[in-house]
């Protein structure tokens, strides 16, 4: 028995009992036992009841790309070069990385799991199985690396146009591609992050791979590991997130029509929708970079995603690149 399967089959959220699992798999109770520590390590909550068998404290959807193309618009689903559901790899934005030329415009690929998931300055993003959405995509430009300002602050408004179609509101937007979000009476945590890698000519043609992490359903014992503040979809929405199926189709049709916006207008078509939902805008912040530390109070984003940051003297300096915290005052 694989971790898949034995995932699959305690997906429902009825206790199993380790007799009947092997007996199903055709294996041994150890097995069984070695599969269930596995998916704890990743992170599963499987509780053990005793007689009554291992169970999920709350059923989950393992991802289905054939229900997800299904859902999706036709006009959308054509667009696709391709739609992949994978049980574990490193990292769907490395898999795509490997597959270069290969790979068509807008190629899907999710991870029920991955073992070395990557955000921002090559920190490690916790992939639990069956539990989060970890999509990346490709998509092709024609344009050189200068048409794609702001491109990551465009995927931050389309996470959110996504997350307005599944009806869940209190998500917003921190420089330069975080997706925050807070239960009420907390501090924001992070729900989304979001990773831009670009290849190609500096005159064009140029692709950009986009990798999402988006949190469905965390543990307590994952918001420790997460090492900072974190906020899930499950939170949002009462305590039952949105199926994971159609969450992943939301993205994946926010995804095709954003970018597909993107290519014509640039990052002129979002810079409304991100000042409405911009969470550093007249905060004070604290940068850090390669040029050492700087306070100052946020100012928005100007027309190609630089960070406005007003100095304490007045002057108003532009920030390509750097940490920010929100400063308590």
């Amino acid at each position: 028995m694989q971790a898949a399967d034995l995932l699959a089959e305690l997906a429902a959220g009825a206790p199993r009992s380790g007799v009947e699992l092997a007996a199903r798999a055709g294996v041994t109770r150890a097995a069984v036992w070695k599969q269930i520590e596995a998916l704890r390590t990743r992170g599963v909550p499987i509780e053990a009841g005793g007689a009554r068998g291992y169970r999920l404290p709350w059923p989950l959807q393992l991802l289905d790309a054939a229900r997800i193309r299904a859902a999706l618009p036709p006009a959308v689903a054509n667009r696709l070069g391709a739609l992949e559901v994978h049980w574990e790899l490193d990292s769907t934005s490395s898999e795509l990385q490997r597959r270069g030329a290969a790979a068509p415009d807008l190629a899907m690929l999710l991870a029920e799991t991955q073992s070395a998931g990557r955000g921002r300055r090559g920190r490690h993003w916790l992939s639990p199985p069956g539990l989060n959405l970890y999509l990346s995509c490709v998509k092709r430009f024609d344009t050189g690396f200068a048409a794609l300002s702001g491109l990551s602050l465009a995927i931050g408004v389309i996470v959110l146009r996504a997350l307005t179609a599944l009806d869940v509101a209190g998500a917003g937007l921190k420089w330069p591609n975080d997706v925050l979000a807070a239960a009420p009476g907390q501090a924001p945590g992070k729900l989304a992050g979001i990773l831009v890698e670009l290849s190609g000519e500096y005159q064009g043609p140029c692709a950009a791979v986009i990798g999402i992490g988006l949190n469905l359903r965390l543990t307590d014992a994952l918001r420790a590991q997460a090492g900072q503040p974190a906020c899930d979809l499950a939170t949002l929405a009462g305590g039952t997130p949105p199926d994971r199926n159609r969450t992943a189709t939301a993205l994946i049709a926010a995804l095709a029509e954003g970018l597909g916006q993107f290519e014509r207008e640039g990052f002129a078509a979002f810079a409304d929708e991100y000042a409405r939902h911009d969470l550093l805008r007249d905060r004070a912040l604290r940068l850090s970079g390669a040029d050492g530390e700087r306070d100052g109070i946020g100012a928005g984003v100007d027309g190609r995603g630089a960070l406005l940051l007003r100095l304490p003297g007045g002057e108003v300096q532009r920030v390509d690149s750097a940490d920010v915290t929100v400063r308590r005052t």
